[in-house]
This record gives C-alpha cells, sequence and structure tokens, in this order.
C-alpha cells in the first residue's frame, strides 16, 4: 500500500486495501444488514407508535379584564394567538409535575411499563422513562408540540390528547387558588363598606323626618323668610322659624358631616363594586387556555426503531471499524521491519 512521505495513507491506497479486501467486507456488510434487521424484530425491541399534539397558547389569563373591565386598557383579544412568554410558560406547566404525576396515576404507567413495586429506584425509574416517552417542545411558529411515544398506539394517541386537557385543568386549578382568595378579600370590603353606606343613608333619613332636608338651601330659605316676617313684625311666624334655625343648628352639622362622607362612600362603593364583579367571575368562570391546532389520533405505523436507519448506521459503523482494522493490519508488518532494522541481531 502507497503512503504519502509522512507515512500517511492516501485516499488511493486506501481504496486498493478496500479493493483487496472486498470479498469478506461484503460478507461483513451482508452480515450487519442481516443481524440489524433481526435484532430489531419485537422480540428484541418493542416497537413504538408516535402520536402528537400542536398547541397555542391564549394571549391572556384574566376573563375580567377582557371582558368586563372598562378601566383596563390593552391592546390583547380573547381569540389572539399568545406569544413567545406565554409559549414558554405553557412548556413550563405542561413539564410540571402536577400534570406527570395525573397521568401516571390515570393511565397506570408503572404497570405500563412493566415496573415491579419491589423494583430499585422504581420512581426515578418511572420518571426517566415518562420523560424519555413524553416530549414538549417549541415550534418555530411559537406552538408547542406534544409527542407521546408508546407500544400501544391508542394509549399514545389518548395520553397526548389527555395532556393537553390537563393543561387547562391544571391552569385553571392554579389561577383559581389565587382568584378566590383575592375574591374573598374584595367581598369582605365590599360587604363592609355596603353596610357602611346603608347605616348613613338610615341616619340621612332620620335626620330627614326631624326636618332637616338640605342644610344649606334650607337656612338659607329660612333666613329669608325670618327676614320678611321680622319686617312684618309677625311674631307666631317669627317663633315658627326661629324653631327651625334652631333645629338646623343643632342637627346641621350632622347632616352636612353624613351627607359628604355618604357621597365618598358612594364612589368607593361602586368602585369596589366593580372590582368585586371582576374579581367574582375570575373565582368561578373558566376560559380555555389554549387553541388546539392538532389533535393526536392512533398511529398506523410504528415510528420506533428505524429498521433501516438503524441499517445504515451499523453498515456505517463496521465498515469504518473493518477499514480501521485492515490498516492496522497492513501497516503492521511495516513497523516491524523498521524495528528489525534499528535492532539488528
Amino acid at each position: 500500500m502507497q503512503q504519502t512521505e509522512k507515512g500517511d495513507i492516501d485516499s488511493r491506497s486506501l481504496f486498493r486495501l478496500f479493493q483487496q479486501h472486498r470479498k469478506p467486507l461484503l460478507i461483513i456488510a451482508v452480515a450487519t444488514i442481516a443481524l440489524s434487521y433481526i435484532f430489531t424484530l419485537p422480540v428484541f425491541i418493542t416497537p413504538l407508535y408516535k402520536s402528537t399534539v400542536v398547541l397555542y397558547p391564549t394571549s391572556s389569563n384574566s376573563i375580567s379584564k377582557l371582558l368586563l373591565s372598562t378601566t383596563f386598557s390593552t391592546n390583547k383579544d380573547i381569540l389572539e394567538f399568545g406569544e413567545d412568554e406565554q409559549t414558554e410558560r405553557m412548556l413550563q406547566i405542561l413539564s410540571s409535575n402536577k400534570i406527570r404525576d395525573k397521568v401516571i396515576e390515570k393511565y397506570d404507567l408503572a404497570n405500563h411499563y412493566n415496573l415491579s413495586r419491589d423494583s430499585r429506584y422504581r420512581l426515578t425509574r418511572l420518571y426517566n422513562e415518562y420523560e424519555s416517552k413524553i416530549r414538549f417542545r417549541k415550534t418555530e411558529y411559537m406552538a408547542v408540540k406534544i409527542t407521546v411515544l408508546d407500544r400501544d398506539p391508542v394509549i399514545a394517541a389518548d395520553m397526548a390528547n389527555e395532556i393537553a386537557e390537563l393543561f387547562d385543568s391544571t391552569m385553571n386549578t392554579m389561577q383559581k387558588e389565587v382568584a378566590k382568595r383575592a375574591f374573598v378579600i374584595v367581598e369582605n370590603e365590599y360587604f363592609k363598606l355596603r353596610t357602611e353606606v346603608e347605616i348613613m343613608e338610615d341616619s340621612i333619613n332620620a335626620l330627614r323626618r326631624l326636618g332637616v332636608h338640605d342644610y344649606e338651601s334650607q337656612a338659607e330659605m329660612i333666613n329669608q323668610q325670618l327676614a320678611i316676617e321680622l319686617a312684618k313684625g309677625n311674631q307666631g311666624g317669627i317663633k315658627r322659624l326661629e324653631d327651625k334655625l334652631d333645629m338646623l343648628a343643632k342637627y346641621g352639622g350632622l347632616y352636612v358631616s353624613i351627607r359628604d362622607n355618604l357621597e365618598h362612600q358612594r364612589k368607593q362603593l361602586s368602585q369596589i363594586k366593580a372590582k368585586y364583579d371582576e374579581a367574582k367571575v375570575d373565582a368561578t368562570e373558566n376560559l380555555p387556555h389554549k387553541f388546539v391546532v392538532t389533535n393526536a389520533f392512533p398511529a398506523e405505523q410504528k415510528s420506533y426503531p428505524i429498521r433501516w436507519l438503524v441499517a445504515l448506521i451499523a453498515l456505517f459503523s463496521t465498515f469504518f471499524l473493518s477499514g480501521l482494522v485492515l490498516i492496522i493490519l497492513d501497516r503492521y508488518p511495516m513497523a516491524e521491519k523498521k524495528n528489525a532494522s534499528r535492532n539488528p541481531a
């Protein structure tokens, strides 16, 4: 075999080397393909079927702000697809143990994956098996793709669709925990303020029954009428007007204080009533958090193992190792001769 000055084998020499040993290499290639076919049979490798679901997240999660609020300004629409931030959040929730544990329990994956109850590190092996068979990734168009591999095509499709549905229920559960607590706080404040307003309204009504209807206008009118009666010298009229002025002097300040405070509290009540309505909707109502682009269906053909790919990789590896062995065997006698010339007997 020809070599370069540095002792490296050139491509022509390598080709001639393979040509010289083409028969054993052909036998090895045929044997590799045959063994690849045999060892990829279901007896040795369990075939897996793939099912996928493609989802888009929604743009917002607050029902009340999008549908009810008149003060919250946003350019988002309830029918708008979410952006990168919502997609990343969807990936995090899909990968959470909340969804994982529900899927494992519903489909009894420990037994489905043939994991014995007495096996060591059973949970670790179960979670590793789950993560190797169920994957989530972001597509180039900001959607989320759920991929499930399983030996049963129906179970693979069911699990993929179930995980998509669990995303909604998990999101709702997480948000309802916060929304319900917020609603209790707003509800307490709303009813507390409404009770205060009702008490002040009752006080105003009681003062009106005493004759105080509008302190400023009443005082002005009585003073004007008193001046007229004084000019006429009508003592009876003067006495009645003075009694009314005494009544206004006694209750007028209280009336003005309650009236002004009531006006302020009514404004506060109106604002907190709007918050109460929004919080109630958030705590009791649900909206989907996803748009399903593609639902999963049972696959008709297995996705793993890919026999031609296994055979191709095995064939390439075999040729590489065979070539390496042939080169070593071809160069070894030359190395022996060099050693003999350096160390004559």
